[in-house]
């Protein structure tokens, strides 16, 4: 891996926070995974599940049939970048794997199918083990920690050993704190903070905040406003804590406005290595 690669989201899904939709039929999501990969996408992350806040659970058949045109389209004309399946099942990264997945994003870091660390470690591909507090329909009903980023650091080396003792080579695993999975504005900014001890795991860390509401709230107040910037708006956060994260070891940048976010990071690792 280079010193960071960029990974585009595309949403097969009807109720995701930040495209409501847009890509939900085949032709349309195929287009926008080799559009990312024009504006510089290392990595193509397909998610037919919505884990926004409060997002009810889809079964594993109706998971499939967004996913399979897709994934067989990209399979007969390559994008020229990595697949990655955002999935916490095990059929469904089977499938996606058979089809050319590279990568496992599972938000529940093996928690949600017993089956999930046989399939990765079988089949030999990559995976990223998130933290998030609860379940997406509960993760934002007050979220505690004694630390956050003791408690995320904890919960990420133990999934990590686990990981390992189901025969998932540790060079295979990449972490994610989960930026805005059961955790609040303070919490999401104190990791932001302080990711230099989740760096010092090991491991590539990818951070996901792009278009993240917390990033709307801030900037709304820093307007003035009560009311959050929308997800269109909020592209300038990204690009600030994305540049952050990198300072402070991230490696993985799971973006939805890749040619943009790539341009700013571009920066700051020039500017930092020199």
């Amino acid at each position: 891996m280079s010193s960071y690669s960029l990974m585009g989201v595309v949403n097969v899904t009807p109720d995701s926070f930040s495209d409501g939709g847009e890509f939900i039929a085949p032709s349309a999501a195929v287009a926008r995974c080799r559009a990312l990969v024009d504006e510089g996408a290392d990595i193509v992350d397909l998610g037919a599940e919505s884990t926004r806040p409060g997002a009810e659970p889809v079964g594993e058949l109706e998971e499939l049939r967004r996913l399979e045109p897709v994934l067989a389209a990209l399979a007969a004309e390559p994008p020229g970048a990595r697949i990655s399946i955002d999935t916490a099942k095990a059929s469904v990264a089977s499938a996606a794997i058979a089809a050319g997945a590279e990568i496992v994003n599972d938000v529940t870091a093996l928690r949600g199918d017993e089956a999930m660390a046989g399939i990765v470690a079988e089949t030999g591909v990559d995976v990223c083990l998130m933290h998030m507090l609860g379940e997406p329909r509960t993760m934002q009903l007050e979220p505690r920690y004694e630390d956050v980023v003791a408690d995320v650091k904890a919960f990420l080396e133990e999934r990590l050993e686990f990981a390992c003792s189901q025969g998932i080579a540790q060079e295979r695993i990449w972490l994610d704190p989960g930026i805005g999975f059961g955790k609040t504005t303070a919490h999401n900014l104190e990791l932001l903070r302080r990711l230099g001890e989740l760096a010092a795991l090991g491991r590539p860390l990818v951070i996901g905040t792009s278009r993240k509401s917390f990033l709307g709230r801030i900037a709304a107040q820093a307007r003035g406003s009560d009311e959050p910037l929308p997800a269109s708006e909020r592209l300038p956060g990204t690009i600030a804590t994305c540049v952050i994260a990198l300072e402070r070891g991230a490696e993985v940048f799971r973006v939805h406005d890749v040619r943009a976010v790539g341009d700013a990071l571009a920066v700051a690792a020039a500017s930092l290595r020199g």
